[in-house]
């Protein structure tokens, strides 16, 4: 599908996006070291073969469709070749140190002299410049100082990160989506620019927005073992099953509340529980404990009730009845129970490759469905320089990437400034909540002109969900939907009435993308599937988000992100070794699957403009959020083995975790990734005696070296304890909350955080772009959209009706 070429530079923290864009079509080189890059290694291995360049799992999962070429970098001759390579990419992405390709003579600017219309992207930490930009850091470093692992984890204990390395992943995912706006930017300006991804921004995505608490005078979000405490209530989102655990979401409200409604009435028919159960006040029961109507231990009651009963049935037992009667019932599943899930192969997801001198390796296969260029994962990663000859015959033959001068302003009717990268872009969303918005947010952030539809009748669950302004609930108050849906118009459409049928027809006309998150096949039964939507524009783009897919035995499964992240795997291996699984927080694949449905979209309209050619995309979020996953999925698959719950151990590292600080429930993340980093440790908090001992001795003592560590920080703040750690060059960083977030220098020096106008609240604060953009600047321009608020906009100016037409439409009731 892309049509492109991609020097991959870097190594485990950036790899995944070579990856993404080599599934997507492009030619990916992979520029290794001498002696192979080094996510070789990188656990796991293939049993037997610890060590072996050739057999790290980690290095597979994100390096399958590339070609590999050896170049010693601090070599002239050899740096050189860099330089005639680049001259016949589009997109070169390393993930070196800020300011060490520079030091090269390889750095963004030296590379444009060669070809103006490179897109250079960076993936480091904390981003290439400010007060953090060179702070040593571990994903444990890194999700401390995103937030993320002040939400994960048991209250009694410190806080907990997600044992599989996540946090460079959510920045390769960044860093695909932000290379792919870079090259829409290039047709237009005909000149490439420096992308700066921070990790520890892109990582914030997954707190839901708890990031905003502070800001907003709201309540932090709390971390809870198996769930999430929200305001006076906490959400138990694991249970027991007869054999392992559940997840059941017990919510209120209108969108939310029917489910627990039919949830009860099972449960009564089965004997599992009372008469009066039968009343509980689904729908209203948030609004009677705050005014003291309903005691707020009748959630933890009806919690308890339903905990019983899912005790007595098995998994597998639970879930048939959940896809049967409608309910919001998963299994907490392993990576075993997701590679033997039979939705991915009654959907043909996975993809079996011969790798490293096996016979076959199961991959997790594409990100999305495509119906016009079904996506090719087919080829294996490959060995330490196996395409060094051939890939450097190439350069000689390989033109140069065409640079043009001339500047031309975006087509069609957009409302935004047409130097904006995404000017040219129209998009009309149904999406709701996180996974379909989030997706849409970052294209808006960049200039594409997103017309959200919503009614007013059915009440958006992103606007029931904390953090609220001045921790009151309403419509236009909730953190999690201004985040969302920041920059995008907002039109309200009650689609039921068939005289809207016309209305959303002439919207799709004006767009190039339509994107929907229903339930599979509702547009289809109101006559708006994707066959009626291509007949009125040819070359429309569809995309459908939901938790499975379109299709497969759980395609009907109705479900929230939470019951995606408990069946992704991610949930049930995040936790301590003596306890039930406390979870990844909230709805995990909704944070990982957005990035995939951006970098797809921005893909099929590069596909369309070079060939007019439209297509359907069947996303599914738990297959997308796979990629996340793909190391344990091998590790099962090649060696039969299931991640450990490691607390805040790693498999590597030592000292690793989570220590006490000063005051009440503050911690402060600390690792020592080699010698030196430990040898400088010992020297900071007076342990010298300690200082000779290798990483295996270390391991041995590791109980001992904690109480050392703690005795030392816990005497001190965490983040006067994080500057001087860091000042000896050891990672470490304070376990932020949103009060943390809210003053940090880098966020600060990022303008992490913008705080925009807003319909009815004045302004709002939300959260700004993961990456940053050395010649564009992002257009965010406004909080989310308040009910109906760009409805005339939107009939008048992008649609041209004029008053007699808009009369029409709400006479009929279609305007809401």
């Amino acid at each position: 599908m892309l049509n492109c070429r991609v020097l991959d530079l870097s190594d485990h923290r950036g790899q995944m996006a070579g990856a993404l864009l080599a599934d997507l079509g492009a030619d990916v080189i992979l520029v290794e070291p001498p002696g192979g890059s080094a996510a070789r290694d990188v656990t796991p291995f293939v049993a037997g073969r610890e060590g072996d360049p050739e057999a790290s799992l980690w290095f597979w999962s994100y390096n399958r469709g590339k070609r590999s070429v050896v170049l010693d970098l601090d070599d002239a001759r050899d740096r050189q070749r860099l330089r005639d390579l680049a001259a016949t990419a589009d997109v070169l992405i390393e993930s070196d140190a800020p300011g060490a390709m520079a030091a090269r003579g390889l750095g963004a600017e030296d590379l444009a002299e060669v070809n103006p219309g490179l897109v250079y992207t960076s993936i480091s930490a904390f981003g290439q410049t400010g007060p953090k930009a060179d702070w040593a850091a571990t994903d444990s470093v890194i999700s401390a100082a995103g937030q993320l692992s002040n939400v994960v984890g048991d209250e009694d204990r410190p806080p907990l990160r997600i044992p599989l390395d996540q946090c460079f992943l959510h920045a390769s995912a960044e860093a695909a989506v932000g290379s792919l706006i870079a090259l829409r930017e290039r047709k237009r300006s005909g000149q490439g620019q420096h992308i700066d991804v921070s990790a520890q921004q892109a990582v914030t995505q997954a707190t839901q927005s708890a990031t905003l608490c502070h800001l907003y005078n709201s309540p932090e979000l709390l971390r809870m073992s198996g769930g999430a405490r929200l305001g006076p209530f906490r959400v138990r989102l694991r249970s027991p099953a007869a054999d392992g655990y559940v997840s059941v979401t017990i919510l209120f409200g209108e969108s939310i509340g029917p489910f627990g409604a039919r949830l009860f009435e099972w449960m009564h028919s089965e004997g599992g529980c009372a008469d009066g159960d039968l009343e509980v006040d689904w729908i209203h029961f948030v609004e009677g404990v705050i005014t003291g109507r309903i005691p707020l231990t009748e959630y933890e009651r009806i919690q308890q009730v339903a905990a019983d009963f899912t005790a007595t049935r098995t998994k597998a037992e639970l879930l048939e009845v959940a896809l049967d009667k409608r309910l919001l019932i998963v299994p907490i599943a392993t990576v075993a129970d997701v590679v033997e899930s039979p939705q991915y192969s009654e959907r043909d997801f996975w993809r079996d490759i011969p790798t490293g001198g096996l016979d076959s390796v199961r991959y997790p296969g594409p990100l999305a469905k495509f119906s016009e260029t079904p996506l090719d994962i087919s080829t294996p990663p490959p060995s330490i320089g196996e395409h060094t000859g051939e890939v450097l015959a190439e350069v000689g033959a390989a033109a140069p990437v065409p640079v043009s001068d001339a500047v031309v302003a975006a087509a069609g009717s957009s409302h935004r400034d047409p130097s904006l990268p995404l000017a040219d872009v129209k998009i009309l969303d149904f999406m709701w909540v996180m996974a379909g918005p989030g997706s849409t947010r970052v294209l808006a952030d960049w200039g594409a002109t997103v017309v959200r539809v919503e009614s007013s009748h059915k009440v958006e669950a992103a606007r029931t969900i904390q953090p609220f302004l001045n921790d009151e609930a309403g419509a236009d108050n909730g953190g999690l939907y201004q985040n969302m849906n920041a920059g995008k118009l907002g039109i309200t459409i009650d689609i039921s009435k068939p005289e809207s049928r016309d209305l959303i027809l002439d919207l799709v006309r004006w767009a190039d993308v339509v994107c929907e998150s229903f339930s599979p096949h509702a547009l289809q039964d109101i006559g708006l599937s994707y066959e009626d939507l291509r007949a009125v524009k040819p070359d429309i783009i569809m995309a459908s988000s939901c938790l499975f897919g379109q299709s497969g035995p759980l395609s009907s499964l109705a479900g929230f992100g939470t019951m995606g992240a408990a069946m992704s795997g991610f949930y049930e291996m995040t936790g301590w070794p003596d306890r039930d699984p406390a979870g990844v927080f909230g709805a995990y694949t909704d944070y990982v699957s957005p990035k995939f449905l951006s970098a797809a979209l921005l893909a099929a309209l590069d596909h369309r403009d070079r060939t007019g050619e439209g297509q359907y995309i069947d996303l599914s979020q738990a297959e997308a959020s796979m990629t996340f996953l793909a190391p344990a999925v091998l590790d099962y698959e090649v060696n039969g083995h299931l991640p450990d719950k490691l607390g805040n151990d790693h498999p590597v590292m030592s000292p690793h975790g989570v220590f006490a600080s000063a005051g009440e429930d503050r911690w402060i993340a600390v690792a020592c990734a080699n010698d030196d980093q430990w040898r400088a440790l010992c020297e900071v908090i007076g342990a010298d005696g300690f200082a000779g001992l290798g990483v295996d001795e270390r391991r041995e003592r590791a109980d001992e070296i904690a109480e050392l560590i703690t005795a030392w920080t816990s005497v001190r703040d965490g983040l006067e304890a994080h500057d001087e750690l860091q000042a000896a060059g050891i990672a470490a960083h304070a376990i932020a909350d949103s009060a943390i977030m809210a003053t940090d220098p880098q966020l600060e020096h990022r303008n992490h955080f913008r705080n925009v106008p807003h319909g009815t609240n004045g302004t709002m604060w939300v959260e700004g772009t993961r990456f940053m953009m050395s010649r564009s600047s992002d257009g965010i321009s406004h909080g989310g959209p308040t009910y109906g608020e760009h409805t005339f906009e939107v009939l008048e100016q992008l649609l041209g009706y004029d008053q007699d037409r808009i009369a029409e439409l709400a006479v009929a009731g279609v305007l809401e």
